[in-house]
C-alpha cells in the first residue's frame, strides 16, 4: 500500500474514533436513572454577560444516586445557575437554599425512559451518518489517487479495507447503543 493510501486510511480511522468519542460524550449526558455530574456538561450559565460552562462557575457533585449538588464559587451566581437549569429542560427543578443548589432526580417513568432511549438512538444515528460520511470522503480520495495512476486492484483493496473499518465502527456504535438502552430501561 502506498504512503498516500495509508495516510487516507489513518485519517479516516482517527476521524471515526473521534466520532465514537463524541457519541460516548453525548450518551453520558442522557440520564439513565442515576445522578451523574456529567449530565450538566454543555449547560451554559450567564456569567457577568458571557456564556460560561456550568462546571466553571461552581462545583458539581453527586451526593447519592438521585441527588446532584451545585455549589457556586460566588453566591450571586445561584440565580443564573438556577435559570440555566430551568431553561435546559432537564426534567428537574432546582432547589436553592441560599448557598447550594440541589437537583433531585425523580424516578424515571416508563414513558420518560422511552424518550431517553429514543434520544440515545438519535445520537447513535448521527454517529453512524458521520462515520459513513468519513468513509465516503476516504473513498473519493482513493478514486482521485486512482486517476493519478494508482492501480485498479490497489484501489479496490483500499476501498474494501475502508469498508471493513467502517463496519467495525458502526458495530461499535451499535454496541454503545445496546448498552445505553439496557442502562436506561433497567429500573
Amino acid at each position: 500500500m502506498t504512503d498516500e493510501l495509508e495516510l487516507i486510511m489513518e485519517e479516516a480511522n482517527d476521524s471515526m474514533k473521534k466520532g465514537i468519542n463524541h457519541l460516548e460524550t453525548e450518551l453520558i449526558k442522557i440520564r439513565a436513572g442515576k445522578a451523574n455530574p456529567q449530565m450538566l456538561d454543555g449547560l451554559v450559565v450567564d456569567y457577568y454577560g458571557s456564556p460560561t460552562p456550568i462546571n466553571q462557575v461552581g462545583n458539581i457533585s453527586a451526593i447519592d444516586a438521585r441527588t446532584l449538588t451545585i455549589q457556586p464559587w460566588e453566591k450571586n451566581m445561584l440565580q443564573p445557575i438556577e435559570r440555566a437549569i430551568i431553561a435546559a429542560n432537564l426534567g428537574v427543578t432546582p432547589q436553592n437554599d441560599g448557598a447550594i443548589i440541589r437537583l433531585f432526580m425523580p424516578p424515571l417513568t416508563e414513558e420518560r425512559r422511552k424518550e431517553f432511549v429514543k434520544r440515545a438512538n438519535q445520537e447513535g444515528e448521527h454517529a453512524k451518518v458521520a462515520i459513513r460520511n468519513i468513509r465516503r470522503d476516504a473513498i473519493e480520495e482513493i478514486k482521485k489517487l486512482q486517476k493519478k495512476g494508482l492501480s485498479e486492484d490497489a484501489a479496490k483493496d483500499a476501498e474494501k479495507e475502508m469498508q471493513d473499518i467502517t463496519d467495525k465502527y458502526i458495530a461499535l456504535v451499535e454496541k454503545h447503543l445496546i448498552a445505553k438502552d439496557k442502562e436506561i430501561m433497567s429500573v
